[in-house]
Formats: structure tokens, C-alpha cells, sequence
């Protein structure tokens, strides 16, 4: 049986007297969508953080790939496949969705924003992110300037920009904070036909597209996980109940 493409061990980070993550231990397979779910100040976030390689554990391991990735920097990371989406990607809301795709690929290739002018012509980046605006259903927006999409649009976009980097493992971190009805439904369609052909570990504090998309969840609380599995099994797990979905009901903000 192969390793997973994710291993997290033991991973421990505290903030002054803040336990953030308490020993996380956790797999992702290839071709898994894999969501965390728990209240606010779980330690999800940080988390991510640590997957992300913004923040340094105190504690623990994590290997993607087979390869222990713990000490290395985010873009070491990104070479390697590790692609995360929102906290990261800054758009360039003056140039067209295109440019920004094909600077997403040019910086992939490790090379600096500052010569980004060749990303207008270059094949190379182009064709990729044309394909990879294909991918979110963007393509008919490729030539618009990027300040005049709308929300959702823009999330589209940042999703695109980090597929065109030919991604192992996608870090989604809440993509549909912010959205109305109509743009939530068409993110939980666009987030269902990649996890065909992505592994996805998706942070999202929308329970109705955890629920519709995750393969497995884990759940957090406190730093800590208190349950991990197939989302029916997550719904009948008595702790989790008590310690997430019912202060849900209670607090739907939560």
C-alpha cells in the first residue's frame, strides 16, 4: 500500500500559553478531498499555517510525498506540489484574468513578477492558464480586466491560479467565506468536479459543502482532533455533536 501524499504527526503549536495544535495527527491519500471542520479557535487556521509552511511547529513531522517536508520553506513546498489558495494569492486587479494565470505559471517557474510583460506573450504560460481558466469556467473571462469580477469570480481565479502550477495536493481555505446563495452553489459544483482529478484538503465553515463534497472529515476542537472519518460517520459521532454541530444550532455563527 502506497504512503499517503499528506502525513501529518504529532503536530504541536502553541502561542504563549494557547495550545493551537495539540499532537494533530492525520492522512491524506492521493485523490482524497479531505475537509477539517471545527468552531472558531479550533486550530484550523493555524493548521494550515503550519501545511502551508508560514508558521513553524514546535512540534511533530510532515511529509508530502513520502518526503519530510517540516523545516522547508513555502516555496520549496510550492515546487513540490503544495499549492494553497486565499491567504497567499494576491491578484493583480489592473491586468486581465489571463496575465494573472500566466503569472502565477512564471512565478511557479521561478521567476520574478517584475519581468511578467514576456507572460503576455509566451506560449508556455498562456496555454496553461487558458487551460487551467477551463478548468474553473473562466475562459470566456480570460481577456476581462480582473477588477471587474465579481466575488466569486476572483475566487474562481485564485483557484485557477494555483491549478495552472500543476498542483499534487490543493490547500483550500474557506473558499466560499463571503458568497451569497447562487455563487456558494456554483463553488460546491466547480469544487465536486475538481476533486476528480485533485487532492483537496478544504478548510470551509459552510457544513452543507463539507458534507456534499469531503470524502473524509476530521474534526478539531481545541487544538486537538476529536474525530476523523466518512462524513456519515462524522454526523453520528456523539462527540463531535456535542462539541461542534450542536453549538452550531445554538450558534450558527460559530
Amino acid at each position: 500500500m502506497a504512503d499517503p501524499l499528506l502525513q501529518i504527526r504529532s503536530l504541536t503549536k502553541r502561542f504563549g500559553g494557547v495550545l493551537a495544535c495539540d499532537g494533530i495527527s492525520l492522512d491524506v491519500p492521493a485523490g482524497e478531498l479531505h475537509a477539517i471542520i471545527g468552531p472558531n479557535g479550533a486550530g484550523k487556521s493555524t493548521l494550515i499555517g503550519q501545511l502551508a509552511g508560514e508558521i513553524s511547529p514546535d512540534a511533530g513531522r510532515i511529509f508530502f510525498n513520502g518526503r519530510d517536508i517540516t523545516r522547508l520553506p513555502t516555496h520549496r513546498r510550492s515546487s513540490l506540489g503544495l499549492a494553497r489558495s486565499f491567504q497567499i494569492t494576491s491578484l493583480f486587479l489592473d491586468l486581465t484574468v489571463l496575465d494573472n494565470v500566466a503569472l502565477a505559471v512564471q512565478a511557479h517557474a521561478g521567476h520574478s513578477f517584475r519581468f511578467w510583460r514576456p507572460a503576455r506573450s509566451e506560449a508556455k504560460l498562456r496555454g496553461p492558464g487558458r487551460a487551467a481558466l477551463a478548468r474553473v469556467g473562466l475562459e470566456s473571462r480570460a481577456d476581462a480586466v480582473c477588477a471587474n469580477l465579481s466575488h466569486g469570480e476572483h475566487r474562481q481565479l485564485e483557484i485557477a491560479m494555483a491549478l495552472a502550477t500543476a498542483p499534487r495536493l490543493f490547500l483550500l481555505d474557506e473558499p466560499m467565506a463571503g458568497m451569497g446563495a447562487d455563487e456558494s452553489s456554483r463553488m460546491i459544483a466547480l469544487l465536486g468536479k475538481l476533486k476528480r482529478e485533485q487532492t483537496i484538503l478544504l478548510i470551509e465553515h459552510d457544513m452543507d459543502a463539507v458534507f456534499r463534497l469531503a470524502d473524509r472529515i476530521t474534526v478539531l476542537v481545541d487544538g486537538r482532533v476529536i474525530a476523523s472519518g466518512a462524513p456519515d460517520e462524522i454526523k453520528a459521532d456523539a462527540a463531535v455533536r456535542r462539541a461542534y454541530l450542536g453549538s452550531q444550532k445554538a450558534n450558527h455563527h460559530g
